[in-house]
This record gives C-alpha cells, structure tokens and sequence, in this order.
C-alpha cells in the first residue's frame, strides 16, 4: 500500500483531474451536482475535524513549548530569531510582488469598465490603520475560555504563552500540570495520526470542488494578473524559502518538500493556514524533526502572524488596482503598500472577513478605490490556494532555521528526545 504521502499526492492529482471533467458538463446536469454535492460534503468533514483539534492542539503545544524553552532559558532566542526571520520573509515577498508589478504592470490593458457592476454592487467594509491596531491589540487579551470557545487564535497564543512562562516561574509546584499538558500533547497528536488517514479523501474532495467550480471566462479576463501572482509566489515559494533554509541549516530543498509535502498539499486544497497548522505540526516533529519545544511555539505563532504569501498578493493587487485604474504609484505609495501589506498580512483577529478588511486597508492607503476589491473576489479562491500553501511553507522553514538557530546556541540539547511515536 502506498505511503501516506503518496495516497495525498495521488489524490490531489486525481481531484484536479475529476473537478476538469466535472467543470466541462453542463451546469444543469445531474452527475455535476451531485459530485459537488458529495465533494462538498466529504471536504467540509475534513476541514470540521482539522478545526475541531486545531485550538486545543495550539493551546497545549504553546504551553508545553514555552515551558520547556523557559527551562532551558532559550525562550528569548527563539523570540528573536521567530521575529527577524518573519520580517526577513515577509519583506522579501513583498519585494517580489513590487517589482515584478513594476516590471509587468498587469492590468495595464484591461479597463475598469470590465467590472463596474461588480464594483457597484460591492460595499467594502473600510477600516483605517489606526483602526486596525485598535482592534489588533483589542483581541491579543481576551477571557480565554471566550476564546477558546470561539476560535480566536492569537488570544489562545498569548493566553497560552503567559501559562507557559507561569508553568516554569513555578518550578516544581506546578511540575505535576506541565505533565499533564505534555500528556494531553500526545493524546492530540495521537488523534491528528488518525485524522490524517482521512488526508487523501478530503484533499481529493477540496480540490474537485475548487476546480470544478472555476469561472474560466473571469479567469482569461484576468490571465495576466493571475500569471503574475502565481509565478511570484511560486518564486518564493521555489527559490527565496528554500534558500534561506539551505543557508541557515544546509538541509536540500528537495529534502525540506518530502517532509512537508503533507502540509502543504493540505494548505493548497483548504486555503486555510490555520486547518492546516495540525497537519504542519506533525510534519515538522516527525518528518523534519524539529524539537516539540520550537515547533509549538513557531508554527502556532507563524499561522496568524507571517503570511509571505498573503503579503505577495496583497502587494501585487494594489498595484493591478492602481493600473486598472490609471493611477501611477510613485515609489514613496509604493513604500506605504510595501508597510501597509506588512502590518495587514499579520491579520485581524476578531474581525469578521479579516482578509477582505486588511485588503480594503492597503488600497485605502494610497488613495485606491476599496470598492475595487470586488474585481478580486470571484479569482480570490483559486489565488488563495497558492498563497496559503507559501504561508504554510514560511512557517514550517522558519521552525526549522529557528531550531537551528537554537540548536546552536545551545549545543547540548538534542533533536531526538522530544520526539515520541
């Protein structure tokens, strides 16, 4: 029977392959509806599972990465090295995504007309940077049970790294809680192994529906900026992380995909970093062996706080609007994108369609029009595997330079122990 990541493999190839042919029959016809409704079905079960493990895994692996950081007093390295290595990546994709619009300049022969019903019909919900922060900070300390109940990642972060440092300043009195997190840990991993076996069913389903789905009209309007955004991920994604992990740590390229081809196959058919964060976890434990105490606390963190990809697009759309529009960016704009991408790709808990907020925040930046996010919408999805499988990548390389980084600042401590099962 073929390995676990070559059944995904397969799957997703034969779920590109399916959702073709099931896109090229008639809308009404009945073996299309109800191979989207089964797909639905089987993808949305999948994705529920992620998510119904995904805050109590992130929760306990920040807890008991922290503790054990804070035991072997790394804890401000890893900081460190978490952050810098986020505003690295996140400042070369954004690099990339400019001058490639620089060069290439999509949009520059379509005319806004295209799309003025779209436009017209679109309310984009505004809010300002001030606003933004005002609502960022606002959610970071919440009542951690309201947030576990409701899902808000960054709260159980910080809620989970305040337990964490507590764990430790307590020593040995709260040593018997710290054991039954690491326990809980492993009873949630143990129940990831088993949600995996599903992997190649749910990922086959996600993708028929995707690409069945697709509007191949929209989509040739919109050929140049779609090129564009893929192949300036793809470099990213192919030669910018790849090669700050070879110089960092030494590790192949090759090696880093076999590890996480997993995860990453899972980012690109749920378009959700953060379903895919259990699945990220494993691979980086068991298939890259990252130490538990750096995984819990880079992957988690780096699921709502460096999205390369997110960025990428976030850049390269606001320069498509300004062509469609006939406005010409001067580099000072650029530079507000450039930052304004920066500060909106972290996200914003608590935000109902965050993505769709922090996108009207760039355009707004440099005077764009925010109804104009509405030309984005209908190719939003397809673009939104890509960028989600990069985001994905971004994290699980930065585990493993921060493990390095790590590792080397503290010789003694090896890879192997914190690895179980």
């Amino acid at each position: 029977m073929p390995s676990l990541n070559k059944q995904i493999l397969i799957a997703a190839c034969l779920g590109v392959l399916i959702g073709w042919l099931v896109g090229g029959l008639p809308v009404e016809a009945g073996l299309r509806e109800g191979v989207l409704y089964a797909s639905s079905l089987v993808g949305s079960v999948f994705v529920g599972m992620l998510r119904m493990i995904l805050i109590p895994l992130v929760f306990t692996s920040i807890v008991v990465g922290v503790a054990n950081l804070q035991a072997h007093h790394q804890v401000n390295r890893v900081w460190m090295a978490t952050l810098t290595y986020f505003v690295i990546t996140l400042s070369l994709a954004m690099g990339v995504a400019l001058l490639a619009a620089n060069i290439f300049k999509p949009g520059a022969g379509l005319s806004v007309s295209l799309f003025a019903d779209a436009m017209e019909q679109f309310e984009a919900r505004q809010l300002s940077v001030p606003e933004f922060f005002l609502h960022f900070f606002a959610n970071l300390f919440q009542n951690p049970f309201a947030a576990l109940a409701d899902g808000s990642i960054l709260a159980v972060v910080v809620f989970a790294l305040f337990m964490g440092i507590a764990l430790v300043a307590g020593g040995e009195r709260y040593r018997s809680i710290l054991t039954v997190f690491q326990e809980f840990l492993e009873l949630l991993l143990q129940m990831v192994g088993w949600i995996m076996r599903l992997a190649p069913f749910g990922i086959l389903a996600l993708l028929i529906g995707l690409v069945a789905e697709q509007d191949a009209a929209l989509l040739i309007t919109m050929l140049g900026f779609v090129v564009l955004v893929f192949a300036t991920t793809l470099l990213h994604g192919v030669v910018v992380l790849p090669g700050i992990l070879y110089t960092v740590t030494g590790k192949s390229p090759l090696w880093f995909w076999r590890g996480s081809r997993e995860a990453l196959i899972t980012a690109f058919a749920t378009s959700s970093s953060a379903a895919t964060l259990p699945i990220s976890l494993r691979c980086a434990e068991h298939n890259l062996k990252v130490r538990r105490s750096v995984a819990g606390f880079v992957l988690p963190l780096g699921a709502t706080m460096n999205m390369d990809g997110t960025a990428l697009y976030e850049a390269a759309a606001a320069l498509f609007v300004a062509n469609l529009v006939g406005i010409e960016l001067t580099f000072a704009q650029q530079m507000v994108v450039f930052f304004t991408a920066m500060i909106a790709s972290t996200g914003a808990p608590g935000i109902p369609s965050s993505g769709m907020v922090t996108m009207v925040m760039v355009l707004q930046a440099v005077g764009l029009p925010a109804e104009a996010i509405a030309i984005l919408l209908p190719i939003d999805r397809l673009l939104d595997t890509v960028r989600t499988a990069v985001n994905v990548e971004g994290d699980i390389v930065g585990s493993l330079v921060v493990d390095k980084i790590a590792g080397n600042a503290e010789p003694g401590l090896e890879t192997g122990p914190e690895h179980k099962g």
